[in-house]
C-alpha cells in the first residue's frame, strides 16, 4: 500500500528542558501523519455526525535516535494490514535520512455510543482499494 509522508517541524513545546523531543510527542506526530494520510486519500474522518470512532488499540514503538528542537522531521504512515474493523499502520520518523523511530499502531473502528467494534466505513474501504 501507499506510503504517505508528512513534514513536521519540532517546536520548543515538543521538547524537554534539554531540547530533546519528549517521548510521547512521537506518537502525536504519528497521529498527525495518519490523519493527513486519510485526508489525502479523500477520507476526512473527524466528522461529529458519524456513528463510529477510530481508537488506538495497540501501539508498539521503538526509539532509535532523539529528535531535537528545530529539527524538520519526515513522518510516514502506511497501512500494512486491513481487517474488517481495524487498520494496522507501520510508521517511521526520519530526520533527513536518519531513522529516529519506528512504530506499529493498531487502530480499531468502534461504534460511537457503545464503543464496541464495528466494520470500517464502506467509503474508507473503497478509497483504500483505489
Amino acid at each position: 500500500m501507499t506510503v504517505f509522508s508528512l513534514n513536521i517541524r519540532v517546536y520548543i513545546e515538543d521538547t524537554d528542558a534539554a531540547g530533546i523531543v519528549y517521548y510521547v510527542n512521537y506518537l502525536k506526530f504519528m497521529e498527525r501523519a495518519r490523519t493527513e494520510y486519510l485526508r489525502h486519500i479523500g477520507f476526512g474522518h473527524y466528522l461529529l455526525t458519524e456513528d463510529y470512532l477510530f481508537v488506538v488499540r495497540k501501539a508498539q514503538i521503538d526509539y532509535k535516535q532523539p529528535a531535537k528542537m528545530d529539527d524538520e522531521l519526515r513522518v510516514t504512515a502506511q497501512i500494512i494490514k486491513q481487517g474488517k474493523a481495524s487498520l494496522l499502520f507501520e510508521q517511521y520518523i526520519y530526520r533527513q535520512d536518519t531513522l529516529l523511530s519506528r512504530a506499529e499502531i493498531d487502530i480499531a473502528c468502534v461504534a460511537k455510543h457503545s464503543l464496541k467494534p464495528c466494520a470500517l466505513p464502506t467509503r474508507l474501504t473503497e478509497l483504500l482499494t483505489k
